[in-house]
């Protein structure tokens, strides 16, 4: 996979996790700052890095498969692996304008 196609599945990705939203905050989860990194593999399987907002999260088991089943589905991809983290912790200031 060229770098160009990387880039281009990288996108549609990002395109796809604006589609999650958190419940309590209505936002989605990309501009909410809760995706620290996606990595895309030369075999198409992609790697996210998320947190959330809190470790207490009431969507703490729902939300990281609704990720990852929404990321598989995407075309071109050829599987998904969210990983949760809490380093470092979620605040405000990680949001978008």
């Amino acid at each position: 996979m060229t770098p160009e196609e990387k880039k281009h599945l990288e996108d549609r990705i990002i395109d796809v996790l604006k589609t999650v939203y958190d419940p309590e905050i209505p936002v989605d989860i990309y501009e909410l700052g809760l995706i620290y990194e996606v990595k895309v593999g030369d075999d198409a399987h992609v790697d996210i890095s998320m947190t959330l907002t809190s470790p207490a999260c009431p969507v703490a088991e729902s939300l990281p498969n609704e990720v990852e089943q929404k990321v598989a589905q995407t075309h071109g991809i050829s599987g998904c692996t969210v990983e949760i983290t809490f380093e470092p912790p979620w605040d405000r200031t990680m949001m978008s304008e």
